[in-house]
């Protein structure tokens, strides 16, 4: 089954940040993925694979991995 919207890494950075605010506030991770509009799975493979990045270090990464494979 084709999944949703495919978001760059230049997306997925600024959601993350937004997400570690809503946490540092209290919001649960389901409710803070439905808030940025994504799936608690989605989130959780996002923060496992960006977690910590910036913007350009996550956009060569995923050149890197487009390139690989």
């Amino acid at each position: 089954m084709p999944g949703g919207k495919k978001y760059g890494a230049e997306e997925i950075i600024p959601k993350l940040r937004e997400v570690e605010v809503l946490m540092s506030q209290g919001t649960t991770h389901e409710l803070a993925a439905k808030q940025i509009g994504i799936s608690t799975q989605t989130l959780i493979r996002w923060r496992k694979k960006y977690g910590g990045l910036r913007v350009d270090q996550a956009t060569r990464l995923q050149a890197w991995e487009e390139e690989h494979h």
